[in-house]
């Protein structure tokens, strides 16, 4: 198991130094000066060049991208054109905010997911059924930033059951959560479901029925865990649309979260604070999707590391 783990830490290092290239190439591509933009319309020349001079935007950029990624490795992600502070010091600031937001949207969309997914596959082509894949669909096909309207309008300004913006407490964290959870559930409820119909055709379910086990005692004890494997996948690859979602719902929710903090980066043509971002969000993606591969022994003793 731990060589398997080293094993996968190395490959995903030449996954990260393409990020970087990409991320790097397309920050210097976009149109605009980050430092003219910094000082403003009645900024001078001299002074442009004296600021670009000191934060060393006036090297070639292959050489910007490898003092960018020897610092990287150093764990200096660069200092902000905008605020003058270190980039990962500010990163630290607002991740824990995403990452409560994160986590209390996975746990939703994985019980409601799943648990859809489980009524859905026992009442196939029946009235439940129908219903909880029509839901499903809603649930993908609404955007993002529609709901999040939708839920402030109804729970926050007519009923007045909950806040419109971020604040300390569970109630502020609710509707971002639901939010950011629902197009996640609606995924894993179709996948559940499938997974589930897939399984309950094996010869196995058929044995366990012949011996007279009872349903409930054949679909949690064994169907419903040789169907995780698929949901656990989709669960890992899920966490990075996770990760897109909250740029949007921190934004419309006043969350100072790091998808309000990338939204801000990005207006300000900060640089550095971009590229810090961005690699931040691939390193916990990778780590999840690092733990979803490890987890996968743990539920099939059948995978053999190697």
């Amino acid at each position: 198991m731990g060589l398997y783990i080293l094993k996968r830490i190395v490959q995903l290092v030449p996954v990260l130094i393409g990020i970087t290239i990409l991320t790097f190439a397309m920050t210097h591509l976009v149109p605009g000066d980050p430092v003219a933009i910094m000082l403003g319309t009645q900024a001078s020349g001299d002074d442009v060049e004296r600021i670009r001079q000191q934060l060393g935007l006036d090297k070639p950029l292959h050489i910007q991208y490898f003092d960018f990624l020897w610092n990287a490795l150093q764990g200096d992600l660069g200092t902000s054109i905008r605020s003058r502070q270190p980039v990962l010091s500010e990163i630290w600031l607002y991740l824990p905010s995403t990452l409560k937001l994160m986590t209390a949207a996975v746990v939703l969309a994985t019980l409601v997911g799943v648990s859809v997914g489980i009524m859905a596959a026992t009442a196939t082509h029946k009235v439940v059924d129908f219903l909880s894949m029509g839901l499903v669909l809603v649930g993908i096909s609404t955007p993002t930033f529609f709901s999040s309207l939708v839920l402030i309008l109804i729970f926050s300004l007519r009923l007045d059951w909950l806040p419109v913006a971020s604040g300390s407490g569970i109630k502020p964290l609710i509707l971002p959560a639901v939010v950011l959870a629902a197009p996640a559930a609606a995924v894993l409820a179709r996948i559940t479901r499938s997974a589930l119909l897939e399984e309950l055709r094996k010869d196995y379910v058929r044995t366990a029925y012949a011996k007279g086990l009872h349903a409930r005692t054949v679909m949690t004890a064994h169907v419903l865990k040789n169907a995780l494997i698929p949901v656990i996948t989709i669960i890992g690859l899920q966490f990075g649309g996770l990760m897109a979602g909250a740029v949007i719902v921190e934004s419309v929710f006043a969350r100072p979260g790091l998808g309000r903090f990338a939204v801000t980066s990005i207006n300000a043509r900060d640089l550095p604070q971009i590229q810090g971002i961005v690699l931040v969000a691939a390193l916990i993606y990778v780590g999840v999707n690092l733990l979803v591969d490890v987890l996968y022994g743990f539920i099939d003793p059948r995978i053999k590391y190697r």
